[in-house]
């Protein structure tokens, strides 16, 4: 028990001071991490046991789908893919009120879909959507929080690099089985922001509905957006049947991005090295962060600090509605300044071995886990997704946070629906054998 509180408080103390001084995330995860596994083991033993949890962490072939998954976002992202989705989002929505806002929500719900990054999502629908918007009488403000709002459903609806981090954490739970689980939540994520900016355009009638697109044009813009939505098809397709796995269809991904969009002419031979140092990048921060957090979960697992906890919210209330209530409260305030990705190594191993107890399936608090850090991702004042969104609209942080807030309430509310309603996750996997 004092080796517990001990190494708590080492972790949970240096993190703070680590990240409230400016280091890296990473390193706020590392170094807590090695300085308690030399605690508990001593310095050689420590020393040794933390490199051979770091390389057993990262030693994995499914943890390859995340880098291949980040090149193939980077390369869309580059490759005029998301114009394209665009227009077939404006062709959708149709006579909608604030059509040109609905349009970007729809486009990042395709977009995210098939580059699974919030961050790149705001930037790619946002820097394309807002100068039209702005000319066309819509407040930025409100623009810019719309499109914040709406980018992280791409987190949910796969394939999804976070949706992948969790099964590499949780022990081995079926990528395929989340991947489906993320359909409906992801698009009731959609649509719940659509339904904000209805109602935001009852009260500004000015924001009058586009015309009916031609059925020609409307056919010709689908079939150019057909190939980029082809390439979900394709992915998932072939993880749910069975003919290649996750790292696999990672792989096809990247290929069918890249032939589409040199089909597409947006990106040249002369392109691909910064588009390759661009995620190479990105992935070695993603890779760095799960090896580091294998230590941490290793000396939590060995001091006993999830079985403690469960414990004291055993001994606190026996309530699945309580404990599960509480979980999410940590996970929203926890998730403002932690990125998505440690904040599922660090905290899955605390607090799934707790649900499963309670008799949550692992999918489904996968799915909780992940829709409830796509809202911290957008959460003020450190979210990522929500500076992106102001800069590439520009408009300052201050006037978004304002009109972010009726979609963050509707979020949090549809959050609890998710929570305590499982089979909005649970429905699809079920029905195609995966659970």
């Amino acid at each position: 028990m004092t080796d517990a509180l001990t190494v708590a408080t080492m972790l949970i103390g240096g993190m703070v001071i680590l990240l409230a001084i400016g280091a890296p995330i990473s390193v706020s995860v590392a170094l807590p991490s090695a300085i308690s596994m030399v605690y508990v083991l001593g310095f050689e033993d420590g020393a040794l046991a933390s490199a051979q949890r770091m390389f057993n962490g990262v030693n994995s072939f499914a943890l390859l789908a995340i880098p291949f998954f980040i090149l193939a976002g980077v390369i869309m992202n580059n490759g005029g893919i998301a114009i394209r989705l665009i227009n077939l989002a404006k062709v959708l929505v149709g006579r909608t009120p604030a059509p040109l806002v609905q349009t970007g929500v729809l486009a990042s719900m395709l977009f995210g879909a098939v580059s699974g990054s919030a961050v790149a999502t705001a930037a790619a629908v946002g820097s394309t959507t807002a100068p039209i918007q702005a000319k066309q009488g819509y407040d930025p403000a409100f623009s810019a929080a719309a499109n914040v709002a709406a980018a992280p459903s791409g987190l949910l609806i796969p394939p999804s690099n976070t949706l992948i981090i969790y099964a590499l954490a949780s022990g081995g739970t079926s990528v395929g089985a989340l991947f489906l689980a993320g359909y409906i939540p992801g698009i009731l994520w959609g649509l719940t922001c659509m339904v904000v900016v209805y109602f935001y355009a009852r009260r500004h009638p000015e924001l009058k509905a586009e015309r009916w697109t031609p059925p020609r044009e409307a056919l010709g813009i689908f079939l150019q957006a057909l190939p980029a939505l082809s390439l979900i098809i394709v992915v998932i397709g072939g993880i749910v049947s069975g003919f290649f796995t996750p790292t696999e269809g990672s792989a096809v991904a990247v290929v069918y991005a890249l032939l589409l969009s040199f089909i597409y002419r947006s990106i040249q031979v002369k392109d691909l090295p910064g588009i390759l140092m661009n995620a190479a990048r990105t992935s070695s921060v993603v890779i760095f962060l799960i090896g580091v957090s294998t230590i941490m979960s290793f000396v939590m697992s060995f001091t006993r600090i999830p079985a403690l906890l469960a414990d004291s919210l055993f001994g606190w209330t026996d309530s699945k509605f309580v404990v599960l209530l509480i979980m999410m409260i940590v996970l929203l305030i926890i998730g403002i300044p932690l990125d998505a990705t440690p904040a599922i190594l660090i905290f899955t191993p605390i607090f799934l071995p707790i649900a499963v107890s309670y008799g949550v399936d692992p999918v489904h608090f996968g799915i909780m886990m992940v829709f409830n850090l796509s809202i911290a991702v957008i959460s003020p004042p450190s979210a990522p997704v929500l500076f992106v969104g102001a800069q590439v609209s520009n408009v300052a942080i201050g006037p978004v946070i304002s009109k972010l807030m009726p979609f963050m309430a509707v979020l949090v509310v549809l959050l609890l629906v998710i929570t305590f309603v499982p089979e909005l996750s649970l429905w699809l996997p079920r029905l195609l054998g995966f659970l």
